[in-house]
């Protein structure tokens, strides 16, 4: 079979399923081949399929690009203006924070160019061309220049992106990147150029009170009063090139930025979102399902448990430790209620059941197709034998890596032992610099040996209670025998007297190293011993699983063969994507209806001043009862603060524009609703819900509270 050919036909058949019009992370450069722009239309878009993605010219496209390593921000002003996220911009709010400038309590607001913050390591990365590399990397398996597993692994497809960039008419560009990628397990695969700004700087962000309202608590939840927003702002060369920081770097004249509308939202009307979603597993079998619950999900759930209970405590006591921890607790709790919720939901919703289904008509479909008969079967032979290696692989990741931050490099460690033993004076002020550069990176300004050691007291029994003896590290072995198993006592040890417990230590072994010193290192031991697990139980895992690649290969082509008419679109892997739906309620259970917003009432009435998470700031709470909302209120002059759509959306969606039907921003989308989490591996048409910050409630907050009418004059408001 032609497997271009084939999804290309796939794609043609959009405009029969309108009854799943909502569900569906969609690639751009497909539209015209799938005519869904007719489908959009139907449901509100006043837009043409070159609005939105042109790859000749200025589209939606160009206004939205990833922000920072994992969410999405969208271009609001001609003059680089970023919206995104609080969550998203939070580890920037925390890298300018101190005790002194506590910027994640008070916010932050630019009051000019001159107080925009550059923030190191920020960058913001636009989408400038895509290519489908397909009948490429096709030819070269046929060619027998790589085998058809390696064609999909990412040191190949790296190779191939950057023959190809060296090729194109973009080498030596400024920013200028390239990233090659698999579509549909390997089934399609395309080439993506980027254009990458480095100097971002952050201009505003409203305190934690507003951006974080709600907590841990609200977090997933509907209904939703946060405020999930921070703004910041690309700079570039006086040519509008990509450069590093500069004080001569100037705004970045955007081609493309979103026009505001203030005009309002009513149940059904149409909105999109374009963005980057992270990662789905649409297409898992119901036995590779199990296997998330069980050895993915409830590591994280009970490794993150213990993490996150003893950060919350020294959190609460210590301002400066708040901040130091605030990004990692956000981070790690984040994923943590996402796990639970998601093996709520995957029983609540029947995903099993559904899989059940749909792997039964597979196998009615398979009878008689040889790449098809037997790839289900085949591929559970495997998940019942990796399941149990996955599970320890993930107690040990999340009960160790995770969390656990300090150790000693073995291999810089042996670098230096070596030097020593042959008297090689020039490896061993390699190994020198090399482990005063692991003592900067573990104590860095995020980092409290007081709370890490806490953590690891806590973990080491955790870890011992949920695996086996065998299948802990060989640290194990000596806490039972030289610590009588009292992890407490080596960890203390550890923590207080290894080579990089301080920088006395550390001075006084690089004064005088030696290699029995190395040899009775503790934290050397410690992760010498953890990283030799995680390293067999990896390897491990990689053989139990091999071949499991190539069968999902399959699963999905005949999968997306098997629903023709029907589309089918890739599993989300942080490549721009387009998701149209409406705005829409809910009913999750019986008796239950969720309307499609909120307003600033119900921040009041969750308000209560001795929960750090339902704190309202005095300023917002006066607007609030005097109703001081501006032009931003509602007609009946309420305040509407979040709404609901039935956009797919995941992870990496985060900060993604709400688009309405004539290309206006109406919202920022920042979560999903608890009785869908199962929807990264089943989407649910009746209670799939993309939760969105209103955008009139981060102008009002913007506006009334932060007091930057200065920005808003940059943007384009519809009224």
């Amino acid at each position: 079979m032609n497997v271009k050919k084939y999804f290309v036909a796939a794609f043609a058949a959009l405009l029969t399923c309108a009854a799943q019009a909502d569900e569906g992370m969609w690639l751009l450069q497909l539209m015209k081949q799938q005519n869904s722009i007719d489908m959009m239309k139907k449901q509100g878009l006043k837009l043409e399929a070159d609005d939105l993605y042109n790859p000749n010219g200025v589209s939606l496209k160009d206004a939205v690009g990833i922000f920072g390593g994992g969410c999405t921000g969208e271009i609001i002003s001609p003059e680089g203006l970023i919206l995104t996220n609080h969550h998203c911009g939070y580890a920037s709010i925390q890298q300018h924070s101190s005790v002194e400038h506590d910027y994640l309590t008070d916010g932050f607001w630019a009051m000019s160019r001159a107080e925009e913050l550059p923030t190191p390591g920020l960058k913001f990365r636009f989408v400038h061309r895509i290519v489908d590399i397909t009948d490429l990397v096709n030819a070269k398996v046929k060619a027998g220049e790589v085998d058809e597993y390696t064609a999909m692994t990412s040191p190949f497809l790296h190779k191939i992106a950057q023959e190809e960039l060296a090729k194109s008419d973009l080498n030596g560009k400024p920013g200028i990147v390239a990233q090659a990628l698999p579509f549909y397990a390997g089934n399609q695969f395309y080439l993506i150029y980027y254009k990458v700004y480095s100097d971002v700087r952050m201009v505003a962000a409203p305190p934690s009170s507003i951006g974080k309202f709600g907590g841990e608590t609200d977090n997933w939840m509907w209904p939703r009063h946060t405020g999930d927003f921070s703004i910041f702002r690309i700079y570039a060369d006086k040519n509008g090139e990509p450069a590093d920081y500069s004080a001569d770097n100037v705004p970045l004249k955007t081609p493309k930025y979103l026009p505001i509308s203030i005009k309002g939202l009513n149940e059904g009307d149409y909105a999109m979102i374009m963005g980057f979603p992270g990662s789905t597993e649409r297409y898992l079998t119901q036995s590779e399902v199990r296997q998330m619950m069980t050895a993915q999900n409830q590591a994280m759930i009970d490794m993150r448990t213990v993490y996150l209970d003893v950060l919350k405590k020294f959190m609460a006591k210590d301002d400066r430790i708040r901040i130091q921890y605030a990004n990692k607790f956000a981070g790690s709790s984040n994923y943590w209620k996402n796990s639970i919720g998601m093996n709520k939901a995957i029983v609540d919703n029947d995903v099993l059941g559904t899989k059940a289904e749909q792997e039964r008509r597979f196998a009615e479909f398979a009878k008689g197709k040889p790449e098809y008969e037997g790839v289900v079967e085949k591929i559970d032979a495997i998940v019942e034998k990796a399941t149990p290696i996955l599970r320890r692989l993930m107690y040990l990741n999340e009960g160790l890596n995770r969390t656990i931050e300090f150790g000693c490099p073995p291999a810089v460690m042996d670098k230096i032992k070596e030097a020593l033993e042959t008297k090689n004076d020039s490896l061993l002020e390699v190994g020198k610099k090399q482990l005063e550069a692991a003592y900067e990176n573990i104590y860095n300004k995020d980092y409290s040996p007081m709370v890490d050691e806490a953590v690891a007291i806590a973990m080491l029994p955790a870890l011992t209670q949920a695996l086996k003896p065998e299948e802990l590290p060989d640290f194990h072995y000596i806490i039972e025998k030289e610590y009588k198993g009292n992890a407490e006592t080596f960890i203390k040890e550890m923590f207080n007297n290894s080579i990089l417990s301080s920088r006395e230590n550390l001075d006084r072994f690089l004064k005088k190293p030696t290699v029995k010193a190395i040899e009775n290192d503790l934290a050397t031991l410690y992760s010498r011993s953890k990283l030799a697990k995680l390293q067999e139980t990896a390897q491990e895992l990689a053989q139990a699983t091999e071949g499991l690649e190539l069968l999902h290969k399959a699963y999905i082509r005949g999968l997306n063969e098997m629903k023709l008419p029907t589309p089918s679109y890739p599993d989300a892997n942080f490549t721009i994507r387009l998701t149209y739906g409406n705005v829409k309620s809910y009913d999750p259970k019986d008796g239950v209806h969720y309307k499609y917003f909120t307003t600033t009432d119900g921040i009041l009435e969750k308000e209560d001043p001795e929960n750090p998470e339902f704190v309202v700031p005095a300023k917002l709470k006066e607007l609030i009862q005097k109703k001081d909302f501006g032009r931003y209120a509602m007609a009946d002059g309420t305040m509407p603060v979040c709404f609901l759509t039935t956009n797919d959306i995941t992870g990496g969606n985060s900060g993604s524009p709400v688009i309405d039907g004539e290309g206006n921003l109406i919202g920022c989308a920042f979560d999903g609703n608890w009785e869908s989490l199962s929807g990264d591996i089943n989407f649910d048409n009746n209670l799939q819900r993309c939760i969105a910050l209103d955008i009139r409630y981060m102008l009002f907050i913007l506006d009334k509270l932060g007091g930057c009418k200065h920005l808003i004059d940059e943007m384009t408001i519809i009224e």
